[in-house]
């Protein structure tokens, strides 16, 4: 790995170490397993950019950093609750702040499920069936572009679904399972369309390998399976695991019982007649 291939790790360096300092300074002490979901995300971010960079210009190298960038590094992050983290240990003018970013009405319309998945399966979508993934091969600016792109869709679905995070708004649970079976028949439906038109698609290539594509279209499909199943299982991890709401109380089943009347009888003293007073 030459000189420049170092620095995309630079700013995922940078999310782990602020991420450890900010759980190390927390008063009330900071879930671990927290910390182990952003560190594997952060080592997934790192592999996508570093190792998986470095390969030979080859599709299934590029769907791999896909699946890393867009699903399955987002998800650790997610797990890893920073903005929970930064609430506890920052001061309370950026809390301010942050509070104000999640009340914002653009984040209320984007952290809506159904557009979370449009933006990340969507943009994928975009990607390979329009000639940007081939000008995203000749421009750097606009590869690292894409990539950043697929990092923030994939951590915004992931957020919207099962983040522990507070989020605006947050639908119930039916619409999250909704918006997941979406995203997932969207992923597959787009990876077997890649495989059954490998020789044309993405287009705008002057040098395809469609064997090649086809493998990169496989690995989209079974990959995309396994990140879906996941996050599955942390949308029903997190339903499952709310918190329970006070139940009202119920309401007696018979009204309550009249006290009863205290009768009194006294003789009259002329003609021997009762009166009855309560």
């Amino acid at each position: 790995m030459d000189g420049s291939g170092w620095l995309p790790l630079v700013p995922v360096a940078l999310l782990a170490g602020s991420y450890l300092l900010a759980a190390v300074r927390d008063p009330r002490g900071w879930d671990c397993r927290r910390t182990a979901a952003w560190l594997g995300g952060s080592a997934l971010l790192a592999v996508a950019v570093g190792p998986l960079a470095q390969l030979p210009d080859d599709p299934r190298g590029h769907m791999a950093q896909h699946l890393l960038l867009g699903m399955l590094a987002p998800l650790g992050l997610v797990l890893g609750a920073p903005v929970t983290l930064l609430l506890r240990v920052a001061p309370p003018p950026v809390r301010r702040v942050v509070g104000r970013l999640l009340r914002a009405r653009l984040l209320h319309l984007i952290a809506h499920p159904v557009a979370a998945a449009l933006l990340s399966t969507g943009g994928l979508t975009l990607v390979l069936l329009t000639p940007l993934y081939a000008a995203a091969e000749r421009n750097s600016v606009l590869h690292h572009a894409l990539h950043l792109h697929y990092v923030a869709a994939g951590y915004l679905f992931a957020w919207t679904l099962a983040g522990p995070d507070p989020a605006p708004r947050r639908p119930g649970q039916a619409v999250r399972v909704g918006a997941l079976l979406g995203a997932a028949a969207g992923h597959a439906v787009l990876a077997k369309y890649l495989y059954a038109n490998a020789g044309t698609l993405p287009p705008g290539l002057t040098d395809r390998d469609p064997a090649a594509f086809q493998s990169a279209a496989q690995l989209m499909y079974y990959g995309g399976d396994l990140a879906e199943l996941l996050l599955a299982v942390a949308l029903f991890a997190t339903w499952y695991n709310r918190p329970a709401r006070p139940h009202p109380p119920h309401p007696p089943t018979h009204p309550p019982t009249r006290p009863p009347r205290l009768i009194k009888k006294f003789a009259s003293p002329g003609n021997g007649s009762v009166t009855r007073t309560s």
